[in-house]
């Protein structure tokens, strides 16, 4: 049972105050060079003064002065709170002296953003998807409804049986793989981690139809001849269509079992990548084991309809997965510019190219990296923007942990990259609230970094809480202090071990930093294990689930 009652003393977060009786100092540079972290005042109790935690600064009132302009970025679903932070927001410049509309000049008197947010992609929201997938599925069992006759015989209920679950099993199949197809709608929308998560969980109930229809048939048929189930086995892989079913089977369960927690840690990530390629190949082989089954072969528009579905999918993999990704590369010529070392073991990476907006990259957003060089080509690794495009350059920060991360340290300037993306939903479109609250873990921070610059609001509006187990393990500390005294932020680090008594993102911790915390946004990245003690906390705090935003990253095994 972890107590909240008496904080250790290392658990005591880092303010970061504003300087000059609250004047806002000149902005800090686009990627500024490593320093010297500032020094912070003497750490004081959880529950401080408000000065502590949220800095000093003027009610928002009435400007007299000209209103902020429209950002260009994308609504969210509830934009009431957006626009009250653009309201709240001050007049400020736009960086390098460009208009929030390319083109198109700023409205005399009225300033465009800071930060303008690049044009709005479409999105599909996860509850449509969930739809979509359910409806699929009923229409599939209402396709074996229509085709089933009723009977008392033994070996037609296993037919029937099998008939529903390999029916059921090769859409599970299209289904697990247009979830992977990264189309850029269902990765805005929906979330790369959310994906992932239905991905996997759709993959165990894939693997179980299958299993159910592989000894459902094998009964009927052993029934029906009148023989044992071993007898049976060998007489159905006389045919061609169940031989290529038994080897799509065997790919998917090999793909099931190297996805296994278990497994996976013991393996390299090119062997899980490799046989999950398989899966294409199951499926394949799979949609001949269908065409050949009387469900599907039994009329014109039945087989059509299926077919249309398979091809449907496969562009989709073929567009997404392999011509879009090549093409990027040909239009924008990305290439390493810089590896800066920012903390023990962390670097970033600066990579430019030309015309690199028209990627519609967001803040919160991550691409797939291939870095073409030794040791690293093979592999896409998959790193979040830890500050928002400037100047067509793109910039990650990467924590050193294994093989493939050392090697990323290794780059040389002007090595060729391959990005495909961006991908993820952790965006200002998700915001439905004026006040907005970061919270971040580790290298967490790395997305988190790019939403606490650009996210529209103004003084108060803003909290990062920043978890790390001491001062080394801040990155981009610099950073994180220029944009809290510029945007007159509240910027907390939340340093202490792991295992400790006190739990310092507990619920009573965080409302004592956050006393509004239930009228906040929450964007949450981090760890899976903090991710999920942080979202707990938050819940017993009273922010509704549909309020806390988070993309949650696994760490790439051996990377």
């Amino acid at each position: 049972m972890t107590t909240e009652a008496r904080p250790h003393p290392l658990y005591t977060p880092v303010a970061v105050p504003l300087a000059g009786g609250g004047r806002t100092p000149p902005p800090a540079p686009p990627f500024p060079p490593a320093a010297p972290p500032l020094t912070p005042p003497a750490p004081g109790p959880v529950g401080a003064a408000p000065s502590a935690g949220h800095p000093a600064a003027p009610p928002a009132a009435p400007s007299a002065g000209p209103r902020p302009g429209r950002g260009a970025g994308p609504r969210p679903r509830h934009d009431a709170g957006l626009r009250a932070a653009r309201r709240a927001t001050g007049p400020a410049p736009a960086p390098h002296g460009r208009p929030a509309h390319p083109g198109r000049p700023a409205r005399p008197g009225r300033p465009p953003h800071p930060h303008p947010l690049p044009h709005p992609a479409p999105r599909l929201a996860p509850e449509r998807l969930r739809a979509g997938i359910l409806g699929g599925a009923g229409a599939v069992a209402l396709l074996w409804g229509v085709q089933a006759r009723p009977s008392a015989r033994l070996d037609a209920f296993f037919a029937t049986g099998a008939h529903l679950t390999g029916l059921l099993a090769g859409y599970g199949v299209l289904v697990l793989l247009l979830l992977m197809a990264r189309v850029p709608a269902v990765e805005h929308g929906v979330g790369a981690d959310r994906l992932a998560r239905w991905h996997s969980l759709g993959g165990r109930y894939v693997l179980g139809l299958i299993a159910a229809h592989t000894v459902l048939a094998l009964c009927g048929y052993a029934v029906h001849a009148r023989t044992d189930l071993l007898t049976a086995t060998g007489e159905l892989l006389g045919y061609g269509a169940i031989a290529a079913a038994v080897a799509g089977t065997a790919l998917l369960t090999a793909v099931g079992v190297t996805s296994a927690r278990a497994v996976r840690s013991r393996i390299r990530h090119e062997t899980w990548h490799t046989v999950h390629l398989g899966a294409l190949l199951a499926a394949a082989l799979g949609f001949v084991h269908q065409l050949a089954g009387p469900d599907i072969a039994g009329g014109l528009l039945t087989r059509w309809l299926w077919s249309m579905a398979h091809a449907t999918v496969a562009v989709l993999l073929l567009w997404y997965r392999f011509a879009v990704p090549v093409r990027a590369a040909l239009r924008h010529e990305l290439r390493v510019a810089e590896v800066r070392d920012e903390a023990p073991g962390v670097v970033s990476v600066l990579v430019r190219g030309r015309g690199v907006a028209r990627l519609r990259a967001e803040p919160g957003q991550f691409f797939r990296w291939r870095f073409l060089s030794r040791g690293l080509w093979a592999t896409a690794l998959p790193f979040s923007l830890s500050a928002p495009v400037r100047d067509d350059t793109l910039r990650i920060t990467v924590k050193v942990r294994g093989d493939h991360t050392r090697r990323v340290r290794r780059l040389r300037p002007g090595t060729r990259v391959l990005a495909s993306g961006p991908f993820g939903a952790l965006t200002a479109h998700r915001r439905t609230r004026r006040k907005v609250l970061l919270l971040a873990g580790g290298v967490g921070i790395t997305p988190l970094r790019a939403l606490f610059e650009t996210l529209p609001g103004g003084p108060g509006d803003m909290t990062l809480l920043y978890r790390a187990s001491d001062e080394g393990g801040l990155v981009l500390r610099a950073e994180l202090e220029a944009i809290a005294r510029e945007r007159r932020a509240a910027l907390h680090y939340l340093l202490g071990p792991s295992d400790g008594s006190y739990d310092p993102l507990a619920a009573r911790a965080l409302r004592a930093l956050v006393p509004d915390l239930a009228a906040h946004d929450v964007y949450l990245c981090g760890p899976p294990a903090m991710a999920r003690a942080a979202t707990a906390s938050l819940r017993r705090a009273g922010v509704p689930a549909a309020r806390i935003h988070a993309e949650n990253f696994e760490e790439p095994t051996r990377a």
